[in-house]
Parts: structure tokens; C-alpha cells; sequence
């Protein structure tokens, strides 16, 4: 009877230790797994039932061109943002521990990683567009003309400047961890056995960061590759990246009967984001067990 007892009550207890995790397990169901099995039934159903179809339509040239668009502009935005961010979070990291610089940054790099979307296309247009104060002000007074060579805001390389913009706080969000596992202790061993600056930098510490720089830059091309609402908002003509090729697909007037192409664009998106995921995956578990 005790044994019993004991044993109901160590299930309860279990039990309510699971009830913690329901809200969630709720949330990865409803906004990961229904989309994610929306997507996947989709980019393979037609008016008829199951079709190769839409699975067959990435191969067409105007959508290859866009996923190839949307890995440039990602490759090219995580090494930009990975690079500077790096240079940034070492020189927090060599900053005074707790200090007010070093709060102030790192909030200041936490906020604006997030700031994206509509709000950061009106601040960029606002400031160097056609009409922005720093493109009239150029112009008028230092005679500076910001798009003598095309408007190229609103188009790629626009994408990249605005895109590096919370590239860079979001690597020093993901890199500052990794630099301050570094221990002050292996440089002075490098030091005392009579290794230089560059030795402990190429032989110490810098494979031990690697996996979490190379880590930390798979995770900036999944951000990138993944931004819809920037693009969208900055973006008015045309579709150069993929998350626009699928926007047009939905919600097309002129072409239509594409939603389920524009399904099996975002399962393509899914399968690269999910094997950049994965290797990012693979480098943390490297870095945790060197700077464990």
C-alpha cells in the first residue's frame, strides 16, 4: 500500500511537471507543425489530387534565378554581418565586465537585431531615398548625386545594406557567448611558452572559435534567407527574392491558380533553411563541448 501510494504520487507529480510544457508544445503545433504539413500537402496537390507539378515548377527559370537571388543576398549579408559583428563583440568582450558600455551595447544590439520589417524600410527611405534628408542634403550642398548609377535602394544591393543592418547586432548577440568562454588563462600559457599574439590567435583561440563564428554565420544566412516583411515593405515592383516570388504567387490578380506553387517555393525554402539548421546545430554542439 505504501509502495502504491508513494508511486501515484510520483505520477502526479510527473504529471504536473508536463502540464508546464504544454503551452509550449501548443505553440510549436500551431504556428511550426500545421503550417509546415500546410506547405508540404500543398506542393503536392492540384485540381486533381496529388501532382509532381508544382515540385517540377522550381526548376523554372524565373524561380531559380529568385532562390539564387535569396542565397547571394543571405550568403553575402551573414559575412558582412558576421565579420563586423565579430570585430564588435571582441571589443565588448575586451571592455570593462559589467560596465556601462558594455550594457548599453549589447541592449542596444538586442533591440535593433528586431527592428526590421516596415519600420526599418520607412527609416532607410526616410533617410537615403529619393527624397531622403540625407540624399537632399548630399545633393544640395556637397553635390553628391546617391543614385547617379540607378536607383539601386529598392533593388539587391538596397536588400544588402538594408539587410546588414540587424545582421550585425544579431552576430554580436550570438558571438558574445562564445568570446566570453575564451579563458584569459590560455593566452598567458601561450605567452609563457613563448607564443606571440599571432600564435595564440591561430592556434588557440581561433579554432576553438571557429565552429561558433562559422555557427553563428549559418545563422545569420538562415535570418536573411527567411526575412519576408523588409523586403516586402521596400520592394514595391518586381519580386528579386524569393519570399517575394511566393507573396506574387499568392496573391497574384494577374496570374492565377499559383498558390500551390507558391507552397512547393516555400517548401524549398524550408528544406535550405532546415539543412542550415542543421549544420548550425552541429558546429553548437562542437563549441559546447571545446568551451564547455
Amino acid at each position: 500500500m505504501v509502495g502504491s501510494s508513494t508511486g501515484r504520487r510520483a505520477g502526479y507529480a510527473h504529471l504536473r511537471s508536463l502540464l508546464g510544457t504544454v503551452p509550449f508544445f501548443a505553440y510549436v503545433v500551431i504556428f511550426l507543425i500545421i503550417p509546415t504539413l500546410v506547405v508540404v500537402i500543398g506542393a503536392f496537390t492540384g485540381d486533381h489530387g496529388f501532382t509532381w507539378s508544382n515540385v517540377s515548377g522550381l526548376t523554372d527559370g524565373y524561380v531559380l534565378r529568385a532562390f539564387g537571388r535569396s542565397i547571394l543576398l543571405s550568403a553575402v549579408t551573414a559575412v558582412i554581418g558576421a565579420v563586423f559583428g565579430a570585430l564588435l563583440a571582441y571589443a565588448l568582450v575586451t571592455a570593462k565586465p559589467g560596465g556601462l558600455l558594455r550594457r548599453a551595447v549589447t541592449a542596444a544590439c538586442g533591440v535593433l537585431a528586431q527592428f526590421g520589417g516596415v519600420t526599418l524600410a520607412f527609416a532607410f527611405i526616410a533617410t537615403i531615398g529619393l527624397s531622403g534628408f540625407v540624399t537632399v542634403f548630399l545633393g544640395e550642398h556637397l553635390g553628391i548625386d546617391l543614385y547617379a548609377n540607378g536607383v539601386w535602394l529598392f533593388e539587391l544591393p538596397g536588400l544588402v545594406l538594408v539587410y546588414t543592418y540587424f545582421q550585425i547586432p544579431l552576430m554580436v548577440i550570438v558571438f558574445l557567448p562564445a568570446l566570453d568562454g575564451i579563458r584569459p588563462q590560455w593566452r598567458e600559457a601561450t605567452e609563457s611558452l613563448g607564443g606571440a599574439t599571432w600564435h595564440y590567435w591561430t592556434r588557440v583561440a581561433g579554432p576553438l572559435l571557429a565552429p561558433a563564428f562559422l555557427g553563428s554565420a549559418l545563422l545569420l544566412f538562415a535570418n536573411a534567407f527567411s526575412a519576408y516583411a523588409t523586403a516586402a515593405a521596400l520592394v514595391s515592383q518586381g519580386s528579386p527574392i524569393i519570399p517575394l516570388q511566393i507573396r506574387g504567387a499568392l496573391t497574384s490578380e494577374v496570374i492565377l491558380g499559383q498558390q500551390n506553387l507558391g507552397k512547393a517555393m516555400a517548401l524549398g525554402m524550408v528544406v535550405v533553411v532546415g539543412l542550415v539548421m542543421w549544420l548550425y546545430a552541429l558546429l553548437q554542439r562542437r563549441t559546447a563541448r571545446w568551451l564547455g
